[in-house]
């Protein structure tokens, strides 16, 4: 007797942080049980609502805890509609079995026309002069108000963001330098810096665009903006905490930075229904933005379409590529069964997996393994029907995370 694979329209689909309705529209269109919510959800509500779940979509505000995986009583795959993953714990989400996709390259351009224009707002006062407009205040001046060709733009995290600001930035005639603390190829004229010092002390205009990792959490503080240019301008579409907030009100106050403009906080609200609160509301030519550097139609319209399609693959058929924690795996769909085994990195498993299809006297059609440190990932096609015990047999290995049959 075959063990035929689950029902698309049983598989529950959880969408948070309104991500595009495109993304719902996609599974539903593969047969999926589909329910978006505008907002992010707490720890508390988190595991509540992650019950029953299979496939769990989110942006940057909500949080996967290792204490709300371990309410998932059925989650296949997290879909993160953004660039970053650092919200989840991949660790806990690989040892349960739990494959992540993200989006890694559908909302680059967004943040980088976003830092290029707030580039020129800062360097040219506007923040302040649209202001003082709107109180009725008239003053035309040139006073701190400069061209940004001819100057000097340090990065840092020359990632797919970081590099495509280079690219954009010297064709408007500035000086590119960058700093990463991986080696990185530079692109067109940009210069690599040895040190976060040595660009610290080179730009006139420095933007941050590194990854949400524990290890950045304040890499800006009162000792860099201490060795930065005076009146250099600041910008963050990166993380909240790798900035302290207080030591760059600080340097706004005492002139050391003439302007700013931050996308990110170490505490956001999780709707738009919260108020926003911080220190920075007011500041001389500042610019406060709402963590919306990814939010263009043309973004959302691409991650919307491209994380499902990573997803739905991924539940389809088995692949993984597109993963940031699985091996990557990518098969085309043969005429058979499929059988898939997530098991523990350990020696051995897949000799004792091929014996129990050698003992049903079932053939195999193909088979690719791959591993990383923590899991090893099986695809097996085979030829024949199988009687629904042996899936049993497979589940009962040593090491085993989980068996699914997709076909």
């Amino acid at each position: 007797m075959t063990n035929l694979s689950y029902p698309k329209n049983k598989i529950k689909i959880l969408l948070l942080e309104g991500v595009h309705i495109n993304a719902k529209n996609a599974f539903v269109k593969g047969g999926f049980d589909v329910e978006l919510i505008a907002s992010s959800l707490d720890e508390d509500e988190l595991c509540e609502r992650i019950k029953g779940i299979s496939i769990l979509g989110i942006r940057s505000k909500t949080t996967i805890t290792k204490r709300v995986l371990a309410h998932a009583d059925r989650l296949m795959a997290i879909g993160a509609f953004c660039i970053g993953t650092n919200q989840i714990d991949l660790e806990e989400s690989t040892k349960k079995g739990i494959a992540v996709f993200n989006a890694p390259y559908s909302n680059t351009r967004s943040v980088v026309e976003l830092a290029i224009a707030e580039i020129i707002m800062l360097m040219r006062n506007l923040p302040d002069k649209i202001r003082a407009m709107h109180d009725g205040v008239w003053n035309k001046s040139a006073t701190n108000s400069f061209e940004i060709r001819g100057k000097n733009l340090g990065i840092i995290g020359y990632g797919n963001i970081g590099s495509q600001i280079s690219v954009v930035a010297e064709a408007l005639g500035m000086h590119v330098y960058y700093f990463d603390l991986e080696e990185k190829l530079a692109l067109g004229n940009a210069t690599p810096c040895d040190t976060l010092d040595d660009l610290l002390a080179v730009s006139d205009i420095i933007t941050i665009h590194v990854d949400g990792r524990k290890e950045n959490k304040n890499i800006i503080g009162a000792p860099e903006f201490a060795k930065m240019k005076e009146g250099v301008i600041f910008i963050n579409l990166g993380r909240g905490h790798v900035v302290d907030i207080s030591a760059l009100k600080n340097s706004i106050d005492a002139g050391k930075v003439r302007g700013t403009a931050i996308d990110v906080y170490p505490k956001e609200p999780k709707s738009n229904n919260e108020p926003f609160e911080s220190e920075l509301k007011g500041a001389k030519n500042t610019i406060l933005t709402p963590h919306i550097g990814g939010s263009t139609l043309e973004a959302q319209i691409n991650i919307g379409a491209f994380v499902p399609n990573n997803l739905i693959k991924f539940i389809n058929t088995g692949n993984s590529a597109g993963s940031v924690n699985f091996p990557q795996l990518q098969l085309p769909i043969l005429n058979g069964h499929r059988l898939i085994h997530i098991h523990k990195n350990t020696a051995g498993l897949l000799a004792k997996l091929n014996n129990i299809l050698a003992d049903k006297k079932i053939n195999i059609l193909g088979q690719h393994l791959k591993t990383n440190e923590t899991i090893g990932y099986v695809i097996t096609d085979i030829n024949k029907e199988y009687p629904i015990k042996m899936i049993d047999e497979l589940r009962e290995i040593e090491g085993t995370i989980k068996v699914r049959v997709l076909y």
